[in-house]
């Protein structure tokens, strides 16, 4: 029995998305369609134990949602004209068609669109839609964010209400709207990648049904609009969830330079590789950098000088103190362990443990041991993802050694 509910709960992670996006056009609003999921979810639970999970599960759920919003309005419809309006706005609403993949898709475009529209605070947006189309949780999009539950929590509330009271339209925006609104999708999707790539907590330090859901969304985007950033996102991605088989062996996080690359994927390294050439040849930009850098560790061995002077060039594009992290670390590997330790500790990242695990391995390189176990010590203690926990553990304990 424990076997089925998991099973079921796993049907139900990956369709939830994708319902909800069906349900929000069919009743009008988040509120609404958010109690829908909830009661098709406990159907779902009461039916599918007995009679087994449908051919068509999302289709199953938006149907059994649909109705029981229905029946929630019939109810509220003796005290309200406008709730028998709505239901019959609600019965004549389309349902897709089991195989209609471009009206599911169009549901959920037009979701991200309206979650990341401009009336939205900009990190409201980014919340939302990890929320609403993505499906992880406030803790999630928390570390992700590098701040507090409650804090995406009430930034979530508050932008729905804002859709809400601003009558801000279910729909994807139009060609002279469209350049300015797609920078924070792409923001989104990458943002929903990453906590595939290396989960934010939990046992498992892979989500691949995120990393393909935002593979999934950045291709559906590229259909919509001919946007570069979108395309070098796609070969970003794709270049490294290629790596993925090889990322982890038996649970544990293996670095780069130790992964077996015959398990890498690689038809998807060659698109990634020729949607790097695509973008390249027409301008640099945040994603399409960020993608030639991946590219160049995916290319039989990692060109450092190359990597450093891509690194240079993001500077210039997207000034961070993160892409400075990065490119310290690239220095390293060019010039050695005491060149980038000096950038490093130039830094003022204190509060991230990435910093700190990438001063400690250089400490370790140097030999200064002492030292190099506090950083690592230290990174232990803002780790919450216990693959990676277990990892920096061992190079703890291999220093003792």
């Amino acid at each position: 029995m424990n076997d089925a509910r998991a099973a079921i709960e796993a049907v139900y992670r990956a369709e939830a998305p994708r319902v909800l996006a069906t349900l929000i056009r069919l009743l009008g609003g988040f509120e609404r369609a958010e109690e829908a999921l909830h009661d098709a979810w406990l159907a779902a639970l009461d039916s599918w134990p007995e009679r087994g999970v449908p051919d068509n599960p999302r289709a199953w759920l938006v149907s059994a949602g649909r109705f029981k919003a229905i029946d929630r309005i019939r109810r509220e419809a003796r005290f309200n004209a406008a709730s028998a309006e709505l239901e019959q706005q609600i019965e004549l609403a389309a349902l897709p068609e089991d195989n209609d993949a471009p009206a599911i898709a169009d549901d959920q475009l037009r979701l991200i669109f309206t979650c990341c529209h401009p009336a939205l605070a900009p990190d409201a947006q980014v919340a939302l839609t990890l929320r609403e189309i993505c499906g992880l949780t406030t803790e999630e999009i928390a570390t992700a964010y590098l701040t507090k539950p409650v804090t995406i929590a009430q930034r979530i509330v508050r932008a729905k209400a804002k859709i809400r009271d601003a009558g801000i339209p279910y729909a994807v925006p139009g060609p002279a709207e469209l350049p300015d609104r797609i920078e924070t999708v792409l923001q989104v999707i990458y943002l929903v990648f990453n906590e595939g790539y290396l989960a934010s907590s939990g046992a498992t330090p892979l989500r691949t049904d995120l990393c393909a859901e935002a593979i999934r969304l950045a291709r559906l985007l590229g259909k919509l609009i001919e946007e570069p950033e979108a395309t070098g996102l796609l070969a970003l991605m794709l270049l490294h969830d290629a790596r993925r088989a090889a990322r982890v062996a038996d649970g544990e996080i293996v670095p780069l330079d130790e992964q077996d690359r015959t398990l890498w994927n690689h038809a998807q390294i060659a698109e990634g590789q020729m949607l790097v050439r695509q973008v390249l040849a027409g301008r640099f930009s945040l994603y399409s950098v960020q993608a030639a850098i991946a590219a160049c560790h995916t290319a039989g061995g990692s060109d450092w000088p190359r990597i450093v002077a891509l690194y240079d060039l993001l500077v210039r594009i997207d000034p961070s103190p993160i892409v400075d992290l990065n490119r310290a670390v690239a220095v390293a590997m060019r010039d050695g362990p005491e060149t980038g330790l000096a950038l490093i500790d130039g830094l003022e990242m204190n509060d991230y443990r990435l910093w700190h695990a990438a001063r400690a391995d250089l400490l370790r390189r140097l030999g200064r041991m002492d030292e190099a176990r506090n950083a690592y010590e230290a990174a232990l203690a803002m780790t919450t993802q216990e693959a990676e926990r277990r990892f920096i553990g061992r190079r703890l304990r291999a220093l003792k050694s």
